[in-house]
């Protein structure tokens, strides 16, 4: 990952990016008004309640999860960049093997997403 750029989706469906620019794997970033800091503690404390996740690197603006699915224990890498200028949070969640994912990356980070936004909306001062 260079800075705030996350690595390109495969030409395999088993992808989901915000900065794809290929149509089925395109996701709309999350926007946000709170400090970068506060804001990847909430993204941290969303994905960390999911089963089966684990924190693999981290750094300021930047987040790496390994998922593994319940039955085969197949490997997804989620990744979070945080775009601190544009007040974005770039995601990309893509399966490791496989060609098909059958809509779990996609379904994912809907959840995700929709968790993050909340929690941010919870903390986010009244204006």
């Amino acid at each position: 990952m260079t800075k705030h750029q996350l690595k390109k989706c495969p030409e395999s469906p088993n992808c989901v990016s915000t900065q794809t620019q290929q149509k089925n794997k395109k996701m709309d970033p999350i926007p946000f008004d709170l400090d970068p800091k506060e804001v990847k503690s909430v993204i941290k404390m969303v994905v960390e309640n999911l089963p089966r996740t684990k924190l693999q690197s981290e750094s300021t603006h930047y987040l790496h999860y390994i998922f593994k699915s319940k039955i085969f224990g197949f490997t997804d890498d989620v990744e979070f960049a945080l775009d601190p200028e544009h007040k974005l949070i770039h995601f990309r969640s893509a399966s490791r093997t496989g060609y098909s994912d059958m809509g779990v990356n996609k379904e994912r980070m809907t959840e995700i997403g929709k968790g993050v936004k909340q929690a941010l909306k919870n903390r986010t001062p009244s204006k």
